[in-house]
């Protein structure tokens, strides 16, 4: 549910949503965080209601549950008069993950160093 001047702002590609995710509370989906930049928007990052139905929330919100995923937006976009969010369910890496990946970076850059 936007309102006019963030329709604009979708149109024109004035919307970030690299540090958006979604959440359902109460049985509803809302979008969080997302950023959108026009003119006329009093607050570019409020709380978006999403239109889902019931059978939709009910099974995102079980598999949520169940395997500890999160709810992130991959795309906005709109189809005639309606905009549009694609949402991927996804699992947070956990610290030593995080970790793991920043030895293997590093292992790399070394490597391409001595081979320079």
């Amino acid at each position: 549910m936007l309102t006019g001047a963030e329709v604009k702002a979708v149109r024109a590609k004035k919307v970030n949503i690299s540090q958006a995710h979604a959440r359902i509370i109460n049985g509803e989906m809302y979008l969080i965080n997302a950023n959108f930049n026009g003119e006329n928007i009093e607050n570019p990052t409020r709380t978006k209601k999403l239109l889902l139905h019931r059978k939709e929330i009910e099974s995102l919100e079980t598999k949520i549950k169940a395997k500890k995923l999160t709810l992130v937006p991959v795309s906005l976009y709109t189809t005639r008069r309606l905009v549009k969010v694609e949402i991927a369910l996804a699992k947070a890496k956990r610290k030593h993950e995080k970790r793991e990946k920043i030895k293997k970076k590093d292992i790399e850059r070394e490597i391409e160093r001595e081979l320079k």
